[in-house]
């Protein structure tokens, strides 16, 4: 089953944020709580983890990209069908 990482909301006031490096490539294969990315808030640089297990079927933004909370950022493709 595909899993949607949606960024999360890092606050009232940080709205968005820049994607400063992925940690994983599509193809891997990831962990619960493995760092998979870094981004930047206007306050902090913050890694986040994955929160599924699985393969990453897809990474829908790039490097250097500003993305809004809520915007689904990577797709993980996980054993479980829920």
């Amino acid at each position: 089953m595909k899993r949607h990482f949606k960024l999360p909301y890092m606050g009232e006031d940080m709205t968005e944020v820049e994607i400063v490096r992925w940690h994983v490539a599509v193809g891997d294969r990831v962990e619960v709580n493995q760092i998979i990315v870094e981004i930047e808030t206007a306050k902090a640089s913050v890694e986040l983890p994955s929160p599924y297990e699985g393969r990453v079927a897809a990474i829908l933004t790039g490097e250097g990209e500003t993305v809004e909370a809520g915007d689904v950022i990577i797709t993980i493709e996980t054993d479980v069908v829920a």
